[in-house]
């Protein structure tokens, strides 16, 4: 699994960092059991402070995402009440329509850039 951060696109860094762990794990590309890095050597690969790091898998943490424990580092879980990946679709697709439309795209403009999303 890679992480890429962009600085330039307004979403915190540390949201960045969580939504693109929680793709993984709903992808299948983490499954349960895996292993995160730990918080500074991901802080450091990534170009990010320590402590950004460290918000991001709180909240991981906090959602039921991941566990952390000393001996083992911080690992994917399983937990039974975590939503479906349809779930997870509708409120990503909620989260672009509104900035689609703070940024005055029509439906059609925010469609158009969904399809060029997929196709790069």
């Amino acid at each position: 699994m890679k992480i890429v951060v962009d600085t330039e696109n307004g979403l915190a860094p540390w949201r960045q960092v969580h939504d693109q762990i929680v793709r993984a794990v709903t992808a299948g590309a983490l499954p349960d059991g895996s292993r995160l890095p730990p918080i500074r050597q991901l802080a450091r690969d990534l170009g990010l402070a320590s402590g950004t790091v460290a918000r991001a898998y709180r909240e991981l943490e906090t959602g039921g995402w991941v566990a952390t424990a000393r001996a083992r580092g911080t690992v994917v879980t399983t937990p039974t009440d975590r939503p479906d990946p349809t779930a997870l679709l509708l409120t990503a697709a909620i989260e672009y329509a509104t900035r689609a439309r703070d940024l005055g795209a029509d439906v059609e403009a925010a469609v158009t850039a969904v399809r060029a999303a997929y196709r790069s």
